[in-house]
């Protein structure tokens, strides 16, 4: 991916653990990478196909100075994720915020905080079986929608399955999203259980009934196996009624473990029915 760098913009802010730094502020200076494809700008010389980086400068130091923060970590976080909401182009940023007056008794050079943040692609699993199901999932991704941090670029149609594991239900109607996310996986997970929760969902039955369902199918190509998240989601190559509704919006996804697409995936499940 191509790079604009910006080095060391000399800002005079106010972040600070101590009320001496609260008050009299002090120098920071920030070194941003901007990650994005920068080819179309550089064959057509038009400003509007790339960043400006005077824009992105002045942005930057009038964020710095009129936010403050105690920590330069939250600063630094804060400022990534300023700078990838307003420029939905840009993928990846690398940030640097240096505090070389920090108050240590110690002779250094500068102290500095160096993060990198970008946006993810994420699959979702949508489904309900209770109540109105196409009201529930209609309620689920305009909260989903809402949320600054979270883009839905896709959605699949719906398609009405009958349940899975624990039978003894109604049927389900079971579709999916693509979204675009700053969330790492962990927060990803909060939110979308913070939705099932507004939307009346409850966990008594293992695979039983709900008003709403939401998972995290696939994550970029991010393999994690933790007690509460598996990514890529597990046993989704034996359920049609996740792979059905994935392949309309993702058919040529690879599943980074079984090194299959989603479209291959489906085939060779429907094969394995009949």
């Amino acid at each position: 991916m191509d790079k604009i760098c910006i080095r060391r913009l000399e800002v005079y802010a106010y972040h600070g653990v101590y009320e001496e730094e609260k008050r009299l502020g002090q120098k920071f200076y920030i070194t941003a990478e901007l990650e994005l494809d920068t080819r179309k700008a550089g064959v057509t010389d038009d400003l509007q196909a790339s960043v400006n980086y005077g824009e992105v400068c002045q942005r930057m130091a009038e964020w710095t100075k009129k936010n403050r923060r105690k920590l330069i970590e939250a600063a630094a976080e804060d400022l990534a994720r300023y700078l990838l909401l307003q420029y939905p182009m840009v993928r990846k940023v690398t940030l640097e915020l240096e505090k070389p007056g920090a108050p240590v008794p110690y002779a250094f050079d500068t102290v500095l905080v160096h993060i990198a943040r970008s946006r993810h692609r994420a699959l979702l699993g949508i489904g309900s079986n209770l109540g109105d199901r196409q009201m529930n999932l209609a309620a689920a991704i305009q909260l989903l929608d809402t949320v600054p941090d979270v883009k839905v670029l896709k959605r699949s149609p719906f398609y009405e399955t009958a349940p899975y594991g624990y039978t003894d239900q109604p049927a389900f109607i079971n579709g999916c999203l693509e979204i675009e996310t700053l969330y790492t996986p962990e927060e990803l997970l909060v939110l979308l259980h913070d939705i099932e929760h507004k939307l009346g969902r409850t966990r008594e039955i293992h695979w039983g009934p709900r008003t709403v369902d939401l998972d995290i199918l696939f994550y970029d190509d991010l393999i994690l196996d933790t007690p509460d998240l598996q990514i890529p989601h597990i046993d989704l190559a034996n359920r049609e009624f996740v792979l059905k509704p994935l392949s309309d919006i993702a058919g040529t996804f690879r599943h980074p473990l079984l090194n299959q697409t989603v479209n291959e995936l489906l085939a060779v499940l429907k094969k394995k029915n009949k």
